[in-house]
């Protein structure tokens, strides 16, 4: 049986560990993150050529035990969210990747994505990256050619951490404040943010995209009374609801050429819809899975596959 280390315990990792049992692929768990990770062993004979079977522990089998949670693994699903901790794992497993290291860094870069979307003519928001810090009056340069109100987001952020709407100048820059206080309260290597168009009731869609291949799609909506509060953005993490949908042809293809474009085998694609017009807003390289039926009858067979591939690779 084909063995799978997944760096996620959340809902992915219960939800697909019996339907790849069903078709050989067993799933565990390698804790990536919020805790100690052995690094080296302090081999003292480092450096002096090769080590003889005796040179690097008295007892070989402290290795073993040290690295065992590491150990018999054929593939990786995905590259684990932090980078750093991500190096040390990638090296003790040792497998290929279902989405590797390279794949996770183009999806973070909302502005890389973005860019290279429109570079081959694929519909997206307009959008403007400002690199961090910058003088107020190349923020106000920035946002002439926007109508207000205008959406503010950090480039690397996920799950809507950070997103804003501004309804002038002043509001704008207010919330660049914010932004260079948390630059410089914390080490983040992308100081740099957007300033997007605002579709207003735009419908929101998660578009699922495995191996090349639309697999399924949800929505997500905000509850009546968090609209009427004046709430707008649609993250589950937030409270949306992700109900399971069937996209029209036309935003089935929007997501696989998505997917296409940036060269990434398993895909969340982020469509908004409002005014007959429909644009990628965003990608994520480590979608959560949903429940089964929310896509189509061959999801987790084209999965299986994509990993089985995966596999293959080593």
């Amino acid at each position: 049986m084909l063995r799978l280390a997944m760096t996620t315990d959340a809902e992915t990792f219960e939800r697909v560990r019996g339907p790849l049992a069903d078709r050989g692929i067993a799933v565990d768990h390698v804790q990536a993150k919020e805790r100690a990770l052995r690094v080296s062993a302090g081999d003292d004979s480092a450096g002096e050529g090769p080590a003889d079977e005796h040179s690097v522990d008295d007892d070989p089998a402290d290795d073993a035990d040290a690295d065992g949670e590491f150990a018999g693994f054929d593939a990786g699903f995905v590259y684990p969210s932090r980078l750093m901790e991500g190096a040390v794992v990638d090296t003790r497993l040792s497998v290929p990747w279902v989405n590797d290291r390279e794949a996770v860094l183009t999806s973070r870069n909302k502005a890389g994505v973005l860019a290279a979307l429109d570079d081959a003519g694929l519909p997206t928001p307009r959008t403007t990256l400002v690199s961090n810090p910058v003088d107020e009056a190349v923020v106000a340069e920035a946002v002439e050619p926007f109508s207000y109100p205008v959406v503010v987001k950090p480039n690397s952020a996920t799950r809507g951490v950070g997103v804003a709407t501004a309804t002038d100048l002043d509001s704008l820059l207010g919330v660049v404040d914010y932004l260079n206080l948390v630059h410089d309260y914390r080490a983040t290597g992308d100081k740099s943010y957007l300033i997007q168009e605002f579709l207003p009731d735009a419908r929101d869609y998660r578009a699922m995209v495995v191996d090349g291949a639309f697999v399924g799609a949800v929505e997500r909506r905000l509850p009546a009374d968090a609209v009427e509060e004046g709430r707008w953005k649609h993250n589950v993490h937030r409270g949306a609801e992700a109900t399971g949908v069937d996209l029209p042809v036309r935003a089935r293809e929007l997501a696989e050429r998505t997917a296409a474009v940036l060269g990434i085998d398993y895909l969340g694609v982020d469509l908004l819809e409002a005014d007959g017009r429909l644009v990628v807003n965003e990608t994520n390289a480590r979608p959560t899975v949903d429940a089964a039926a929310k896509y189509e009858p061959d999801f987790y067979d084209r999965l299986a596959a994509l990993i089985e591939r995966t596999a293959a690779r080593e």
